[in-house]
């Protein structure tokens, strides 16, 4: 299960692998902060509180916009982090605007 929270809604899901965790909360009709969905503008950052492994590596927009001090604490870019596999997923948008 995937627990999605945005800026005033927090709904749990059903993983569907292949999805990054933003396909998840547009699915979902989470209200989760996003503009390009291409890893540039950091809108979609979020803090990873449970499950981080059952994620893919960050990509290469992760490491240019985030940075290892933040990758190391547990955040992603929603549109990046692709969900590989089924388990307790928690993520919480935290943007930075």
């Amino acid at each position: 299960m995937l627990t999605l929270t945005g800026r005033t809604l927090t709904k749990t899901v059903e993983i569907e692998p292949g999805l990054t965790l933003l396909e998840h909360a547009m699915k979902a009709g989470v209200d989760w902060n996003f503009n390009c969905s291409k890893g540039t503008c950091a809108r979609c950052r979020c803090s990873v509180a449970a499950g981080a492994g059952l994620l893919d590596e960050p990509t290469d927009a992760e490491w240019d916009r985030l940075g290892p001090d933040e990758l190391d604490g547990g955040f992603r870019l929603g549109c990046q982090a692709k969900v590989l596999k089924q388990g307790e997923l928690k993520a919480v948008n935290r943007t930075y605007f």
